[in-house]
């Protein structure tokens, strides 16, 4: 068991802010977000250089440590030693909350484990800016972060999603995602999805259609810049088709019927029933 009262009681060590940093308008950055990062012992970033623009932009004259994935290991025994000191941290990503996609997380748990108070700062978060302007459901929602890279690993993952009801909200690189897309369409069907780009800056743009209208959106005007993917979850509808009470060919039948294109039902029922897809195509169309 273990309490943390952030703000009352004698305090023998420091303390760990986790501080927001904008995803892209540096107008996003909160007052006491600033006031934090003025007043700690030190700052560990995920990446120096980024955060000292930052820092410079706000006449921020505090310390920097380099904190991030490939050096976590051998930096959070002296970052502990540090907050045991007394002294506090605060630790931030290039962007936005820290702890999502980053090792922050890992020096969260040590810090609670030797009872050093870990106190969380609300700010910018692109996953849940992006949601509520999509359109689609805002709740319930799931947040998975960066999809696997590998087509193989990513389609795996994808179907055992393929029937959650709530929004879902994915990362992606600009030169991934079209292939990523393909597989979501390949996997789920043609859903309603909207791809957000560069948030929050001059070129902000939102994508809202279908899978293969964004696919060929894609085509004609292909887009640079950080991006995300905001995918509608199942409607009770499509689980209900797709589940074992129906044959293969039934399903197949009730998706085209709900829309979807021929290929794409066939391919996904063959998917999830782990049969042959090009015996399925074969006894729809009757060869």
């Amino acid at each position: 068991m273990n309490i943390q009262r952030s703000f009352k009681g004698e305090k023998t060590a420091g303390t760990l802010y986790l501080v927001p940093t904008p995803i892209g308008n540096m107008q996003d950055m909160t007052l006491r977000s600033l006031e934090t990062l003025k007043t700690v012992d030190l700052i560990a970033s995920e990446d120096t250089r980024n955060t000292a623009k930052l820092l410079t932009h706000f006449e921020i004259h505090v310390p920097q440590e380099s904190f991030h994935e490939h050096n976590s290991y051998e930096k959070i025994p002296q970052l502990l030693a540090f907050l045991q000191s007394g002294k506090s941290i605060a630790q931030v990503s290039d962007a936005g909350m820290p702890s999502i996609s980053d090792p922050g997380h890992d020096l969260v748990v040590e810090c609670v484990r030797q009872g050093i108070d870990v106190v969380a700062l609300p700010g910018a978060s692109a996953g849940i800016t992006a949601l509520i302007a999509s359109g689609l459901a805002p709740q319930p929602h799931i947040f998975y972060g960066f999809l696997p890279r590998k087509a193989g690993e990513q389609k795996k993952f994808l179907l055992t999603k393929i029937d959650y009801p709530e929004t879902q909200i994915f990362y992606e690189s600009p030169f991934r995602v079209a292939d990523t897309l393909e597989n979501i369409l390949e996997i789920y069907g043609d859903r309603q999805v909207v791809l957000v780009r560069e948030l929050t800056k001059i070129y902000e743009e939102y994508r809202r259609g279908t899978i293969s209208e964004l696919l060929d959106s894609l085509t004609e005007q292909p887009i640079k810049g950080e991006c995300l993917l905001i995918v509608s979850g199942a409607s009770e509808r499509l689980v209900r088709n797709t589940e074992p009470e129906l044959t293969a060919l039934e399903a197949v039948k009730a998706l085209i019927k709900e829309g979807e294109k021929t290929n794409v039902a066939i391919k996904q029922i063959a998917k999830e029933r782990e049969i042959s897809r090009q015996e399925l195509y074969a006894q729809y169309h009757d060869l």
